[in-house]
């Protein structure tokens, strides 16, 4: 009877103690329950890791050791029969590294990227990082995990704003972060994230519209429902570039957003009154990162210079300056003051693209060294970054323009009100943004014949031939020899004087006619035509006065009954 008892015990994949085939289920339910309450204790807000099975050698009985001749129905709960339990001397850090096992608590998830070499943690160096041996972009390197460390949006997160005393207490709303490329969206996202883990209060998913499916976003939001209901912990997702998820795609975020199940925060270069879902932007909170200034773009580079151990040329003592790897066989580098300055105007205020190119110029003077290169002392050599290193890596300024975004119409909307304002040298400047960024130059030129007309119209009326020969001559020549035919026209037309007399007294007709109510007026008979004799029967053309057969000025009336006396050059149309 007692062998008949240890033959039918099952072993609990929990807890791993033995249980008869009549209590496991029992037991089974009660240790799900507890096994989830525990796992919401786990630090760093990270996912509940699985406990090792390591089997206890004073608890253990020999039924737990049994099990080679128990039921088949029960089969399912012993995993790794006759292997060896290799996970009781694992440690989560040692789990994290072996391939198919979830990371550890511990490993970084998101801001800086742990890499082989040194890093970089809240702006203090824990080792000067190596550039030779580099193999990520500095940008992504240096990405800050404080808000000390995010230079240049003070007015959005800055000491004494709304969203910084609600990022310190953990009460973050739904966001859309819209901005040009490289003023710290992602950071921003990131440094939340970061935040967050630390408190334990959030977890936290990035996708990025470019690759996601929707399949993928309902996996996730499904993974977030259970996190809140197992857990009690909301998860924070971050979609980057959100305006490439169609309306559809967008909606799928509505009723969670919603009731609170997962809170959004969407990363956009584009507008989103024009990219994302009215319903979907309703819920969210607009934050507009501006461009980086200059200053702020300083306050990068020095930052990246100390991360480096690169020092300016010229400043303090470079004979007592050293790397940290000073006993290495790397060069000592410099850089000169002016070529700072450089890229921090030439970059546009994006710090990607600042960063990037400090990497690539600092990284070609390393290359063009020769391993054998070294001073007589056994010291190596001195490396010294200039401007023309700088302008070299970048080739051109770094132009912000995008021919179906955002700044194409903010650029065609400041050449037309310069025109209108009669400011040439304004007006050159944004049709040199526009056509030194890729603009279509057809494009320009059809604008400016509608400029033509509706802000030069009758003041000069040749304008308008200035503007229709400018866009042949474009159609016929291209670009970028058809660049100084528009600039020609530009100036001709912000010269020119204005008159809106015929745009006005336009709109004045559209107004009219759009607020009448009822039918429309019919066309007074005597100004139809008549080509039948029906027509002329009934009265079409009859008393129509024909003015070249008279000598003078005709009295005779042109519109309809109800709008006679009407001028539309002073009309005001009434408020339908």
């Amino acid at each position: 009877m007692a062998d008949r008892t240890v033959s039918e015990s099952v072993q609990c994949p929990i807890c791993l103690k033995g249980f008869t085939c009549e209590t496991i289920n029992e037991h089974l339910d009660a240790c799900l329950l507890s096994s989830a309450a525990g796992s919401r204790l786990s630090e760093e807000g990270g996912p509940p890791l699985k406990k090792p099975r390591i089997s206890d050698p004073v608890s253990s009985s020999p039924s737990t050791m049994a099990g080679t001749n128990s039921s088949s129905m029960f089969a399912l709960f012993k995993t790794n029969k006759g292997k060896p339990d290799v996970q009781a001397d694992r440690s989560p850090v040692s789990t994290a590294v072996n391939k198919g096992t979830k990371r550890a608590l511990t490993e970084p998830r998101s801001g800086i990227a742990a890499t082989e070499g040194p890093s970089v943690l809240n702006g203090d160096t824990e080792k000067i990082i190596n550039l030779s041996s580099l193999n990520k972009p500095l940008a992504e390197v240096l990405r800050p995990k404080t808000l000390e460390d995010y230079f240049g949006q003070n007015k959005v997160v800055g000491q004494n704003t709304l969203i910084r005393s609600l990022l310190d207490s953990q009460e973050i709303p739904s966001l859309i972060l819209w901005g040009p490329p490289g003023c710290g969206k992602t950071t921003l996202a990131h440094i939340i994230a970061s935040t967050s883990k630390k408190k334990g209060t959030a977890r936290f998913v990035t996708l990025s519209a470019t690759s996601t499916s929707t399949n993928e976003v309902r996996e996730v939001i499904k993974q977030a429902q259970n996190e809140l209901k197992l857990c009690k912990r909301k998860t924070i997702l971050f979609i980057d570039e959100i305006h490439r998820f169609n309306k559809s795609q967008q909606d799928t975020f509505l009723p969670h957003v919603e009731c609170g199940t997962v809170t959004l925060i969407g990363a956009t270069t584009e507008n989103p009154s024009f990219q994302v879902n009215a319903a979907l932007l309703s819920r969210c909170r607009v934050l507009v990162l501006e461009k980086l200034s200059v200053e702020a773009m300083g306050s990068i580079l020095n930052r990246a210079l100390a991360a480096l151990g690169i020092q300016v040329w010229g400043q303090g003592s470079t004979d007592s300056f050293s790397r940290e790897q000073s006993n290495s066989n790397e060069p000592t580098i410099y850089i000169e003051q002016k070529a700072l300055d450089t890229i921090a105007y030439l970059c546009d205020g994006d710090a990607r693209t600042g960063l990037n190119s400090l990497q690539l110029a600092v990284q070609a003077q390393i290359n063009s060294l020769r391993p054998n290169q070294s001073t007589k002392e056994g010291f190596t050599q001195q490396i010294v970054v200039t401007e023309e290193h700088i302008k070299e890596g970048l080739q051109r300024s770094h132009i912000l323009y995008d021919k179906a975004g955002e700044e194409h119409y903010n650029c065609i909307s400041a050449l037309h009100k310069s025109m209108r304002g009669s400011h040439e040298n304004a007006s050159l400047y944004w049709l040199g943004r526009m056509l030194e960024g890729g603009e279509d130059p057809l494009y320009v030129a059809r604008r400016l014949v509608r400029f033509a007309s509706e802000d030069v119209g009758l003041a000069d009326p040749s304008a308008l031939t200035q503007a229709v020969s400018a866009f042949q001559a474009c159609h016929f020549i291209g670009m970028p020899e058809c660049e100084v035919i528009l600039a020609q026209c530009v100036i001709y037309l912000a010269r020119a004087p204005k008159s809106v007399e015929i745009y006005k007294a336009y709109s004045n007709v559209k107004a009219c006619l759009r607020n009448h109510k009822g039918p429309l007026p019919s066309v007074p008979l005597h100004l139809r035509n008549a080509p039948t004799r029906l027509m002329k029967q009934l009265g079409y053309a009859k008393d129509y006065k024909y003015n070249p057969a008279f000598s003078g000025p005709v009295e005779q009336e042109y519109l309809p009954e109800e709008l006679r006396g009407v001028n539309f050059f002073t009309w005001t149309p009434s408020e339908p």
